[in-house]
């Protein structure tokens, strides 16, 4: 089945095999004439990578690249990417990549024309108005994973290389005016790449669905994302080049991004210090820790679990959903505990910390304190 769609919602998305061929296009589009292309360093060397730049060359816009991105972007990466763009007078960015690549491009096109600092634009209240819109730079997405979302997201994530905590930086404008979702670019991803970003668009969902807050609309969204996931994540794994299962992977991604302006919870909070921490694979990070969540959250969400399994045609209610998210993890050989991940424990009271203080904790479906908190990540070793 070749899946090939034009989609407006939530912004202009592009998906199919082979569709990178249009980058070029999808740049001119937005005004571009010089964009620079920001990817993570471990992409900047790969084929996939050369073909895009090849595209925009050919369309007669160069083939600028930024790669100094780390795993977990931070404001040095950004910094170095702005005076990149500065240095290079580019007019736009094609975000290229994972969720690093992603984020940081957004973050880019963003702060090229701001004179305060990143931070002062972190998600909270209304600062994101402090932003001067008129200077951000248009941005193309393109996920070569499917995990983040961050492709159809209006925030980008970055950490503070000082105090390692993930921050998250919101403005409407950031949010991509084009999306290029090609299945190819995903073609040959490392197993625990595509097991990693594919439970974080479950979480994702999942978080979304379980959160307390009103929006019907992310609600649905959130059931048919983990649907596809449910579907087509395992087919995905076991078989690097199914383009139908990988289609719908990459669009359970995008949902799970929309979704989650529902909420997130606990998974999230406690996943983002592990990774600023230990600089674990975030997607993966999520899946470590989901099980432990769900028990920790089953006296505020067993109902809506039971109603989830239902939906998905799981038996058992809200204990044959868990049995159901604890086989998956075991098939697509993701550790069991955070012990098993590498992780410590002799920094328990500081994550614990780091992770009431996360904004992901407040849609929690349980009030998360210091103390539960701190149980719940013994729970996870």
């Amino acid at each position: 089945m070749n899946i090939v769609a034009n989609w407006s919602y939530p912004t202009n998305v592009r998906i199919g095999r082979g569709r990178i061929s249009e980058l070029a296009d999808a740049c001119k589009s937005l005004g571009m004439q010089k964009p620079l292309l920001v990817t993570d360093r471990g992409l900047a060397t790969m084929a996939i990578t050369a073909a895009a730049l090849e595209v925009l060359e050919e369309g007669g816009l160069g083939s600028a690249l930024f790669a100094d991105v780390d795993p977990n972007p931070n404001e040095i990466n950004l910094e170095a990417g702005v005076k990149a763009y500065k240095a290079g007078g580019h007019d736009g960015v094609v975000a290229f990549g994972g969720g690093s690549g992603l984020d940081l491009g957004k973050a880019i096109a963003f702060m090229v024309g701001q004179t305060r600092p990143i931070w002062d634009f972190e998600d909270i209240g209304d600062w994101w108005t402090r932003a001067d819109a008129s200077k951000i730079a248009p941005i193309v997405a393109v996920p070569t994973t499917a995990g983040t979302g961050s492709e159809v997201g209006r925030a980008s994530v970055i950490t503070n290389s000082v105090t390692h905590v993930k921050k998250i930086i919101f403005h409407p404008k950031i949010l991509p005016g084009v999306v290029i979702c090609d299945p190819e670019l995903t073609f040959g991803m490392p197993k625990s790449i595509t097991a990693g970003t594919g439970m974080d668009a479950f979480a994702h969902c999942l978080e979304a669905y379980c959160s307390p807050f009103y929006h019907p609309m992310s609600q649905g969204i959130a059931l048919e994302g983990m649907r596809l996931v449910k579907e087509f994540l395992p087919r995905a794994y076991h078989d690097q080049v199914d383009a139908e299962a990988r289609t719908n992977m990459m669009s359970a991604a995008a949902m799970g991004a929309v979704a989650f302006q529902k909420g997130l919870g606990a998974i999230h909070a406690l996943s983002h210090p592990i990774g600023a921490v230990y600089n674990t694979h975030h997607g993966t990070t999520n899946a470590v820790v989901m099980p432990m969540v769900l028990a920790f959250n089953r006296p505020a969400i067993e109902k809506k679990i039971d109603k989830l399994a239902a939906y998905l045609d799981i038996a058992g209610g809200f204990d044959g959903f868990c049995d159901y998210v604890t086989a998956l993890r075991a098939e697509l050989n993701i550790p069991a505990t955070l012990t098993a991940l590498g992780v410590g424990n002799d920094r328990i009271d500081e994550l614990a910390a780091m992770a009431i203080e996360d904004p992901s904790a407040g849609g929690n479906p349980v009030p998360l304190t210091l103390e539960n908190t701190r149980a719940l990540f013994e729970s996870c070793y």
